[in-house]
């Protein structure tokens, strides 16, 4: 365990090196941040930080810099994240607050993920596996199809066409609509299944052909892998820490570029919680340079997606998971709502 001062240290380099990119010596420290204490003393205090492996010195006669061990320490004792100010929560509501429909929600939270953090962006879409039904449209297009319409309760629409074996009457249409709606509707999806695979039994012999039909197209729908979808946004903003990428970008870059590697980083964030991974301890090689700051984010208790950031491990961690958090919380609200 650190002693009080030797953590106060540490947190004096940390914030210095995100805020200068240079590295911090023990009389910049004893001037900045009111030690009470001898630079002396400080160049002790470094010496045995550095020991134990949280700063290291990149080159002969520099200053020292965090190293991944010490932005873990540094995060863990983090009393609070840094809060929106007002404004900035304003313009996050009223940014939200334009979107028409989820695709626009997804849109706008990455630009406005990647504006506020000045970080690469990743937003993934709502789960259908832990979404809810909250409406079933159907929608006879001619005398043997039919559109399937899936609304979720986060706001998520599908679409499908459905074609039957024989003509389907308006009539029918109208009757299937109102009994799957009744069966599914505000039911979880993975209770849908079992909620309707006796429904053709209370049809019409002529017409369980066309709701057999439909209700396996629902089925797809509802495995498919759709949900495995997200939107990055604000790449270029990496280019501003050439300072942090000293040999090359390019193992970054290639995987920001692999969808599997961003969808298990942001699966391994927690429901409400955000959740730090930093420098190696992300699994990904290409990512041992970067922090990733992820949170899930919902309309309900339960998270149904994930959103975050990937920068550099010299990053402001109190603001960037003050950042996470609040836009999370924002969707979550937007979902609720819509």
């Amino acid at each position: 365990m650190l002693s009080e001062r030797r953590l106060q240290v540490l947190r004096a380099i940390v914030q210095d090196y995100v805020g200068t990119e240079e590295p911090v010596g023990s009389k910049a420290l004893t001037e900045r941040h009111g030690l009470n204490v001898s630079p002396a003393t400080v160049r002790n205090d470094m010496a045995a930080l550095e020991e134990e492996g949280y700063i290291q010195q990149p080159h002969t006669s520099a200053g020292r810099i965090p190293t991944d061990k010490g932005y873990r320490l540094f995060v863990d004792r983090l009393a609070s994240v840094k809060p929106m100010s007002v404004p900035e929560r304003r313009a996050v509501q009223h940014f939200l607050d334009g979107a028409v429909d989820l695709d626009d929600v997804v849109g706008r939270t990455v630009r406005l993920l990647a504006q506020l953090t000045r970080q690469v962006a990743v937003v993934q879409y709502p789960s259908l596996t832990r979404s809810t039904v909250r409406h079933v449209e159907l929608l006879a297009l001619a005398p043997a199809r039919v559109m399937l319409v899936l609304i979720t309760d986060t706001g998520r629409v599908e679409q499908r066409m459905v074609d039957c074996p024989g003509p389907v009457t308006e009539n029918a249409v109208a009757d299937l609509r109102a009994r799957l709606n009744s069966r599914v509707a505000g039911q979880r999806f993975t209770a849908v299944p079992q909620l309707v695979q006796d429904l053709a039994d209370a049809f019409d012999a002529e017409d369980r052909g066309a709701v057999q039909a439909v209700v396996a197209t629902l089925l797809e729908t509802l495995v498919e892998e759709t949900e495995e979808r997200l939107v990055i946004g604000g790449t270029a903003n990496l280019t501003r820490f050439g300072h942090d990428f000293p040999l090359t970008i390019r193992p970054v870059l290639e995987a920001l570029e692999e969808q599997v590697v961003l969808l298990k980083l942001l699966g391994e964030a927690t429901d409400r919680d955000v959740t730090v991974r930093i420098g190696h301890e992300n699994e990904h090689e290409g990512l041992n340079s970067t922090s990733v700051v992820s949170v899930g984010y919902g309309s309900g208790d339960q998270a149904v997606a994930k959103l975050g950031v990937v920068g550099p491990t010299r990053m402001d961690y109190p603001g960037t998971m003050g950042a996470v958090r609040a836009v999370a919380r924002y969707v979550g609200q937007f979902l609720a709502e819509s």
